[in-house]
């Protein structure tokens, strides 16, 4: 484009322009990747958090909370046989350790269910399409950018000069 076309900026200044704007949206787009990333990896964490912890609960607390709720259970109960208050103990160590088990499974489906760099690829694909669709159109020239930018032919003429 030059100022016979009613622009303000020459060719040269509008492509570093297009350049740089499109250096930062490629840097912005990188950087939404990896906030991404790292959210889906916190979930995959908090997930496999679970999951150990679940483990931990059913192998480290079985032995002291069986005997522990068995015997609270016998006290409770008025005398129930001992054997059933072991097994309502074990009962409820299964269940905490399913709950926590659900816990991670949950996690894990909202971790896989985050398509978070895809989303960012395809934003990445529709900002280069619609780029590649543009087409420059012509600028009003204001009257202070007039003053600040010499007419192209002010500039034609004083290279013109110089050459010869």
């Amino acid at each position: 484009m030059s100022a016979a076309d009613g622009s303000d900026r020459s060719l040269g200044q509008l492509f570093a322009s297009a350049t740089t704007e499109m250096s930062a949206l490629v840097h912005d787009e990188i950087a939404l990747a990896k906030a991404q990333l790292r959210q889906d990896v916190k979930r995959v964490g908090i997930g496999s958090g679970a999951f150990i912890a679940a483990v931990a609960v059913l192998i480290f607390s079985l032995p002291m909370l069986s005997f522990a709720l068995a015997y609270g259970i016998h006290t409770w109960s008025g005398g129930w046989n001992l054997a059933w208050c072991f097994l309502l103990s074990f009962a409820a160590n299964v269940l905490l350790a399913g709950l926590l088990a659900l816990l991670g499974v949950i996690s894990y489906k909202k971790a896989g269910k985050e398509k978070g760099p895809q989303k960012v690829a395809a934003s990445a694909k529709e900002s280069a399409a619609v780029l590649g669709n543009v087409k420059p159109h012509p600028r009003a020239v204001t009257p202070a950018a007039s003053k600040e930018l010499p007419a192209a032919a002010d500039v034609a003429d004083a290279v013109a000069r110089s050459s010869s």
